[in-house]
């Protein structure tokens, strides 16, 4: 990561992230300090079941479900639109998988449910050439990448579901990427647009430092 031209080390966002739970998340204080230290600003980061939240700007996305509208566009033959109960009427899948966040941290069985992409992206046709797809998110400007051949692995899902409901809006409603065997940064949240690439284009976090392929375990320095 970087802020500005000075390099900030993951040590030392886990030197913050991991000084105790119980003190950490404490108010806007505490929180807007490590905003000043993690680039562009990680304005909330909230205990929960586990999981850590974090947002990249004042406040987290809030998408109505009806008026939801996800895009698929770019290196494709025919650009389409669908709304959630266009999305909820395909071929759903379900999966149980654990989530690993780049930060250290890790949570266990978690129940997804969702599209496979190659269904998902079936009705825009994809044109040769087309070997990356990019996740924009309505938190704005986050977004991600991943090849074609990865977005295909068969845990890997649009998820519009989790541990037995809809996705909460924390984790990313009303549809985000799921990317088991990549850390959480490549699991775009409140996904409204994929676009159909030919070549590379950074995301948010590769542009600050981060891999681009974030393997589990494998990548990150680790």
């Amino acid at each position: 990561m970087r802020m500005g031209e000075r390099a900030i080390g993951r040590a030392a966002f886990l030197g913050v992230v991991g000084a105790g739970v119980a003190g950490l998340f404490v108010g806007r204080d505490v929180v807007g300090a490590l905003g000043r230290l993690v680039p562009d600003g990680v304005a909330s980061i909230v205990p929960s079941s586990g999981w850590r939240i974090y947002t990249i700007g004042s406040s987290m996305p809030d998408v109505d479900p009806a008026a939801y509208r996800l895009r698929i566009d770019g290196l494709v033959e025919r650009p389409v639109t669908y709304g959630l109960d266009d999305l909820r009427g395909m071929g759903l899948v379900e999966q149980v998988s654990d989530f690993h966040c780049v930060t250290g941290w890790s949570v266990s069985d978690v129940h997804w449910r969702g599209l496979r992409f190659g269904e998902l992206l079936d009705e825009a046709k994809p044109l040769p050439g087309a070997a990356w797809l990019r996740f924009v998110s309505a938190e704005v400007p986050y977004d991600d990448i991943l090849t074609m051949e990865q977005a295909m692995l068969p845990d890997v899902m649009l998820a519009l579901d989790m541990d037995g409901g809809p996705l909460p809006r924390p984790h990313g409603s009303p549809a985000r990427v799921v990317m088991p065997q990549m850390y959480g940064y490549k699991s775009v949240k409140w996904v409204d647009r994929i676009e159909v690439r030919r070549d590379f284009t950074p995301g948010f976090w590769e542009q600050r430092g981060y891999d681009s392929d974030a393997w589990v375990g494998d990548s990150n320095g680790y």
